[in-house]
């Protein structure tokens, strides 16, 4: 995933979770290229971080427009929305759903 070209990503977390998160997990496995950011090179940018708006994920559609003028490649669905030691997301197949309608790479997963 290097290339010449820095690769752009962005990262959806739970508005929930944020509330208790500073999204310091997300972070330190981006910058040390672990866990779900191991593959990207070091010429790859974090360019949004943003929640999903609360239930139902309703700033992520908006969001995602927001994005295109920034050529964001990849987005990552982050750990919080998808473990069970978290609140479980009731509409992550909806978010996952409206970044695929968008044409966006969708990763599921940030620091776990």
């Amino acid at each position: 995933m290097g290339g010449d070209q820095p690769k752009k990503i962005a990262i959806i977390r739970c508005d929930i979770v944020s509330e208790a998160c500073p999204g310091v997990g997300c972070f330190m496995a981006f910058n040390k290229r672990k866990e779900h950011f191991k593959e990207y090179g070091s010429n790859t940018e974090m360019v949004a971080f943003f929640t999903c708006g609360g239930c139902s994920g309703r700033r992520v559609y908006r969001l995602l427009k927001s994005l295109e003028k920034f050529k964001v490649d990849v987005v990552h669905i982050s750990s919080c929305m998808q473990m069970e030691n978290y609140p479980k997301c009731p509409h992550i197949e909806e978010i996952k759903q409206t970044l695929r309608n968008a044409g966006m790479e969708l990763v599921e997963g940030t620091h776990h």
